[in-house]
């Protein structure tokens, strides 16, 4: 995806945008008839924005419908490393939303791992020996009150518009499911790709189109698998974005979450452990916005005695494959 790039959404691509945020996957028809244009309109509109690299939909997996905890790594990095580093873990499949961050000298990245296995274990000393690496945060998410996929800044559509777009709910009584070999290779290329047609889909995995079908449908209904929109936030029109992370008084935490989380900046929000107690993505028009948002909105939170504020200067992976940019190429340096 091509960050850089200046091209500004229309109203038919921006309610596009937003159809796919509400179902990753609706048929063009069923957009086109809730947008009230043409199905080749549509076609054309996410050809032509994902060809550009602008617009993908993925696929991420929530594993702790598994059992699996996430966290959010926070590293200080000498300049010359960070950039190199940082593709190094967007490589990585068992990371998201990686971010360079505060003038490339510092990371953020999201990892999920399983209570009493060495995969978490395992990164932060990878991490820890390389000597580029100043120092490493880790933060266990114990609790999410916004969520990038539902984020305001996208929307688009009427009401009524979303509403008829609006897949089925999640099932209440449907339990976890193990992953197999097979779902495996699903994601591998729903994680690139979240609209790959069940053909490609059924090779990957060597099931028929139909099991394709029915393990898609019943992974989406329990809550493992989730499609999000990637698009350049500079698309919409947002130019500054920063990862906050903020010290709450306890008996304040919860209220100061879900009042941060009806904020219209921000599009991820979770109270963690570690010396900070909530962290907060926040996206905003300009910096003079975010300047504002941070003296006003958030310093009229009575429960926040100290946040720490990082901007962010690139992203390298978000919720699905790492995103390719000429700037992030192969490094030397090998985690895996």
């Amino acid at each position: 995806m091509n960050s850089t790039t200046a091209t500004t959404l229309d109203k038919v691509d921006r309610d596009l945008v937003h159809a796919l945020q509400i179902d990753g996957r609706a048929p063009f028809n069923k957009i086109a008839e809730g947008l009230g244009v043409s199905d080749s309109t549509i076609a054309r509109r996410y050809h032509r924005l994902y060809a550009a690299g602008l617009l993908r939909v993925v696929a991420s997996v929530n594993l702790s419908r598994l059992g699996y905890v996430p966290w959010t790594i926070r590293l200080q990095c000498t300049p010359d490393a960070a950039a190199g580093i940082a593709a190094a873990l967007a490589r990585r499949a068992d990371t998201f939303w990686v971010h360079l961050l505060s003038g490339g000298t510092e990371i953020s990245c999201g990892t999920q791992t399983r209570p009493g296995g060495d995969g978490g274990s395992l990164l932060l000393h990878k991490l820890s020996r390389t000597t580029r690496v100043v120092s490493v945060r880790a933060h266990s998410m114990l609790q999410g009150f916004a969520s990038p996929a539902h984020w305001s800044g996208f929307a688009s559509l009427t009401d009524e518009q979303a509403e008829a777009l609006r897949p089925e709910p999640l099932a209440s009584d449907d339990g976890p499911t193990d992953l197999s070999q097979e779902d495996h290779a699903l994601m591998d290329v729903l994680s690139r790709n979240g609209r790959a047609g069940f053909g490609e889909l059924a090779d990957a995995t060597g099931w028929s189109e139909s099991t394709v079908r029915r393990r898609m449908d019943h992974l989406r209904r329990t809550g493992i698998l989730r499609y999000e929109v990637e698009l350049p936030m500079s698309a919409l029109g947002y130019h500054a974005e920063a990862r906050l992370w903020l010290s709450v008084r306890p008996s304040e935490l919860v209220a100061t979450a879900h009042a941060l989380a009806d904020h219209p900046e921000v599009s991820f929000a979770a109270v963690t452990t570690g010396p900070t107690n909530l962290m907060a993505a926040v996206i905003c028009r300009d910096h003079s916005d975010l300047y504002r948002y941070l003296t006003e909105r958030v310093a009229s939170l009575e429960g926040v005695h100290n946040v720490e504020t990082a901007t962010v200067d690139r992203t390298v992976k978000r919720a699905g494959s790492a995103l390719p940019s000429d700037a992030f190429r192969e490094s030397n340096l090998r985690m895996t």
